[in-house]
């Protein structure tokens, strides 16, 4: 699934919709999963607000912005809906749910 504005707004009605079609989904982040998505795999966003401080900080003390290197995420969150997976008939794998940021029953 893609974000943006409209599917981030919506986010429920296509979460419905792959219910009623029973299509396992992979969303982008958890708020996605708290809604009864199944599984959301994506970069920590609290993570990259602190990285995006620093860089703010280093800006402040006079460093210029195109100096600065780009950096990537280096945390993901991985959240799991139990309830979900239950409904599509899924098992999902202890591996899984043992490295799972949150699992929601």
């Amino acid at each position: 699934m893609t974000a943006g504005g409209v599917v981030i707004v919506h986010r429920k009605l296509f979460i419905a919709l792959a219910a009623r079609h029973r299509l396992p989904t992979v969303y982008w982040n958890r708020m996605y999963v708290a809604d009864g998505g199944l599984i959301s795999y994506g970069p920590d966003t609290i993570d990259q607000y602190r990285r995006a401080a620093a860089y703010v900080d280093r800006i402040l003390k006079g460093e210029k912005p195109a100096d600065l290197p780009v950096q990537a995420p280096t945390r993901y969150d991985l959240a799991i809906n139990l309830k979900t997976a239950r409904a599509l008939g899924l098992e999902v794998p202890p591996t899984l749910l043992a490295i799972a940021n949150e699992v929601i029953e």
